[in-house]
Order: structure tokens, then C-alpha cells, then sequence
């Protein structure tokens, strides 16, 4: 496997369970407050095969493949009966929330074991300055013959990369991301009509038109994250 694919089989990895620990916890969440639905439909789990969507999990990062985007893109919907809670705008907001919430504690997590890493292990500190030289394409840089804890870094590098990514690009107000469900609570009823409407033509215009939007938001986050990364 060259370089190249060795990079994307990465990606894919971290992108597909980013996606699965998004969509297990807008379920777990619900569940715990007072919404059965995910879990009965086995929606609760880790297990991708459970959550992937056709286009959001393998058009749009096959899409952005092709113009050499970072991976990004959208899970199945989670079923959920609001229904079914005590506090139908707060807790139907939380479970929303709890989708973004767990790609940004992933991001964190990862960040933590990327310094212990860093300070603790041997070799450490050369291998995720080289993990982080891959991910941004810095020229010189060869799979070869690298320290054994490099994938490890490599991958954990990643998980910051896509999970922050998922993490600002979910909370956009656009259909059919979390945003947009945070949204609809606070819409006039013939407002909200005509943006449920509207639906997926408002993504296809953000990619469209404002895709870089999504980087003016995810940049600044990405390099506090590195500034921690090197500093701590």
C-alpha cells in the first residue's frame, strides 16, 4: 500500500467511528431522557453498520476524495420521539447537542494521548511531529522506516483532524445537520415551513457557494488544538 492510500484508509477509519460515536450519543442521550426509540431500533451502539448513510457516509467523502477536502460528511439520521420527554424543547435541544459534544470530546481525548505520548513514551515526541508532518502534507515525509508508535499517532491525529471537522460542520444550521434541528425551535411556523422545504438544496448551495465558510470556522479551532499539541 503506497503512502497516499496508506493516509486515506486512515481517514476513513477515524471518519466512519466519528460518525458512530455521533450517532450513539445523540441515542444514548435520548434514552436517558426518557426516549426509547434509538435503543429499540439498536441505534445505542458502535457498530457502524448501524448508523452509515448512503450519500452523507459515502458519497460526500468520496466527493471530498476527489477535490482532496479533508473527509467529511453525515450519518443517518438517529430516530428519536421527542415525544416522549418531560421537557420537550430543552431535552430535544441536548440530544441534539450530544452529536457534536462527543466528536469535540473525542478531539480533546485524543489531544491528551497524543502529550502523554509526546512526553512519555519513547520516541514519542518524534512520532507525532511525523504524524503531524503526514497529515499536512509537509514534502519529504515517507511512511518508511518511521517510529513504531507513528501509526498510533497517526491515527490519534486524525481523530483531532475529522472530529473537529464534524464538530463545526454539525453545528452549521443547514439541513439536515444538527444545527439546523437546534434551529427549528426557534422558528416562526411559516418560516420553519418553508426551511424544512428548502432542505438538502441549502447544503448543495453551502458547498457550493460557502464552502470555505466551514474552514473559516474549523481553522482557528484546528490550531488552538496544535498550539496545545506542541506547547504542553
Amino acid at each position: 500500500m503506497n503512502q497516499e492510500a496508506l493516509l486515506i484508509a486512515f481517514q476513513v477509519v477515524v471518519l466512519v467511528l466519528a460518525f458512530s460515536v455521533h450517532e450513539c450519543a445523540h441515542g444514548w442521550t435520548a434514552w436517558k431522557l426518557g426516549d426509547p426509540t434509538a435503543r429499540m431500533l439498536g441505534r445505542v451502539t458502535l457498530n457502524p453498520l448501524k448508523h452509515l448513510d448512503p450519500f452523507g457516509s459515502v458519497l460526500m467523502p468520496l466527493i471530498a476524495l476527489v477535490y482532496h477536502w479533508p473527509l467529511i460528511g453525515w450519518a443517518k439520521p438517529t430516530p428519536v420521539t421527542p415525544r416522549n420527554f418531560k421537557h420537550y424543547r430543552r431535552d430535544d435541544i441536548l440530544v441534539t447537542l450530544a452529536g457534536p459534544a462527543s466528536n469535540l470530546l473525542s478531539a480533546i481525548v485524543a489531544l491528551i494521548l497524543l502529550v502523554i505520548i509526546k512526553h512519555v513514551a519513547r520516541g514519542g515526541a518524534n512520532a507525532v511531529a511525523t504524524a503531524v508532518a503526514l497529515v499536512s502534507n509537509i514534502p519529504g515525509v515517507v511512511a518508511a522506516g518511521l517510529p513504531v508508535l507513528t501509526p498510533v499517532a497517526l491515527l490519534l491525529y486524525y481523530v483531532i483532524l475529522i472530529n473537529l471537522l464534524l464538530f463545526v460542520f454539525n453545528l452549521i444550521p443547514v439541513p439536515p445537520l444538527d444545527g439546523s434541528h437546534i434551529l427549528r425551535h426557534f422558528l416562526p411556523y411559516k418560516a420553519l415551513q418553508l426551511y424544512d422545504r428548502m432542505g438538502m438544496v441549502l447544503l448543495i448551495v453551502l458547498f457550493l457557494v460557502g464552502g470555505s465558510f466551514i474552514f473559516t470556522l474549523f481553522n482557528p479551532l484546528f490550531s488552538t488544538f496544535n498550539h496545545l499539541l506542541f506547547t504542553l
